[in-house]
């Protein structure tokens, strides 16, 4: 008989354990198999054995979305900075079964842009949303998945928004996973020129044909705020001002003019400002045209504040919500003379003292929480409806963010989801998800046992308090996901 909520949460309780933390489309019958998940993978593994969190564990935990049975031997087997290095490389990286199944959710294949025009709205968004929980959840690349989702968040988009509904589709795969790892400068230039990022902050609308019209400045202050210097990067109201003066001309083809063509970006002369501006200090002469947008890149993406922010944002995703100041300073650092090379700029992160020194600080957002609850359990899933409502539940549903600066990264936020959490946890181990299963028989079989599975979940050896409370609770596999430890990463 299924553990109740009530018994679960009064076991919980009563031990401490919970202690810690506050407050569609429809698969078909033939493709659903092919979906789900490569099979459990289950062989005999080992869980973690010492009474800390070890380095390899804590890798694992902040370079994935958590371990998968059997990770732990490949990065033992491998070394620490070989399995680093061979994840900042995701393109020597074999992932056939993640990139076959993925090729099923057509829509985010599509090419030209207008016939995404043939699906709803609805349709593109669960596709979107099915593609990112099995990437992350199955993919082999597992850095390339955390560092997709955090420029998604960077560089956030509301596709609900005008054309965006079907115009993000092409932006999660041209712009957002095509440079995750790639150089920031091209980043930005991919995202400034994005069809659905002209729809989202306006920059299709962004014109001076007269002298008295005058420039829409949404992308132009958001690019500054949120893309490169950061709120407190030292630009001016008048920065903000020249900068939309530079990316006027930019439009993008538009469904309601036509199905043909729909989603071209284009450069209009007779719409653009060609005067002189100056922005941050710097003179861009006039008559420039489309060249206007290659010297803002320039300036704002080699900009000292620009370094520095994007430090901040990487030390509190990898290392704490507080990142020690030495750690941005030397990412900082990292950033500039590399050019703003991601993937050597996250390679100088891994080598800080910082960044392995800081094991178990950081709570689990809850997209992350799901994926490391089907990662550690080797779960199959179709990342259906019923997965997806939890994520709505919790407030972390995929690319349903409202606003341009994305979903928070620190714990506070969050605290609220707790209750929505356990039930997720009793919900995942009762089996009682649709389209999402685990074998827990074989987990412990192959883990090694009752103690070595909850070591394998908690990335150490369970105290005695946690021993005790997985027997007084009836259903060890729902306080596990639920537990403190397994929040934290």
């Amino acid at each position: 008989m299924s553990t109740t909520r009530r018994r679960f949460l009064q076991a919980a309780s009563a031990s401490g354990a919970v202690a810690g933390i506050a407050g569609f489309s429809a698969l078909s019958k033939v493709l659903e198999p092919l979906l789900t998940g490569p099979g459990d993978g289950l062989a005999p593994f080992g869980p973690p054995t010492g009474d800390e969190i070890s380095q390899e564990i804590h890798i694992l935990n902040r370079l994935t979305f958590g371990p998968r049975p059997g990770d732990m031997e490949e990065i033992l087997k491998l070394g620490t900075r070989p399995w680093i290095v061979r994840q900042l490389h995701p393109e020597d990286i074999d992932d056939t079964w993640t990139e076959a199944r993925t090729r099923h959710f057509e829509a985010l294949h599509v090419w030209p842009l207008g016939e995404l025009l043939e699906y709803s709205a609805k349709e593109l968004l669960d596709q979107m949303t099915r593609d990112k929980i099995l990437r992350a959840a199955h993919s082999k690349r597992q850095l390339q998945e955390v560092m997709v989702d955090f420029w998604t968040d960077h560089f956030n988009i509301d596709p609900s928004k005008g054309d965006s509904k079907w115009l993000k589709p092409a932006d999660d795969r041209e712009v957002i996973r095509k440079h995750s790892l790639g150089k920031f400068r091209e980043l930005t230039a991919a995202s400034a020129k994005s069809p659905s990022m002209l729809w989202y902050l306006d920059g299709r609308l962004n014109r001076r044909a007269t002298e008295s019209e005058k420039p829409n400045e949404n992308y132009a202050r958001e690019l500054l705020e949120l893309h490169t210097l950061g709120v407190n990067g030292g630009y001016t109201q008048q920065d903000v001002m020249e900068i939309a003066r530079c990316l006027t001309g930019w439009t993008v083809r538009a469904r309601d003019e036509s199905r043909f063509a729909v989603g071209k970006v284009a450069f209009k002369k007779h719409l653009h400002d060609d005067g002189e501006k100056t922005v941050l200090g710097e003179k861009i002469p006039a008559g420039l045209g489309a060249g206007d947008l290659d010297l803002v890149l320039d300036i704002v993406c080699g900009h000292p504040s620009t370094a520095r922010y994007l430090a901040e944002k990487l030390c509190r995703r990898f290392i704490s919500d507080e990142a020690p100041e030495v750690s941005i300073t030397s990412t900082a650092k990292a950033f500039s003379n590399s050019g703003g090379d991601i993937r050597k700029t996250l390679a100088a992160l891994f080598s800080s003292q910082e960044f392995l020194d800081s094991r178990g600080t950081k709570v689990k957002r809850p997209f992350h929480f799901v994926i490391s609850t089907l990662r550690a359990t080797a779960a199959r899933t179709d990342a259906g409806p019923a997965l997806q409502d939890y994520l709505v539940r919790m407030g972390h549903a995929p690319f349903q963010y409202p606003t341009p600066d994305g979903y928070p990264d620190e714990a506070q936020p969050w605290m609220a989801t707790l209750l929505w959490r356990w039930k997720f946890a009793l919900d995942f181990a009762n089996r009682s998800l649709k389209g999402t299963s685990f074998d827990e028989k074989k987990l412990v079989r192959s883990a090694g046992g009752k103690t070595a599975t909850a070591a394998h979940f908690l990335g150490r050896k369970a105290t005695a308090q946690e021993i005790s409370a997985l027997s007084a609770s009836g259903n060890p596999a729902a306080l596990l996901i639920a537990c403190p430890a397994f929040q934290v990463f």
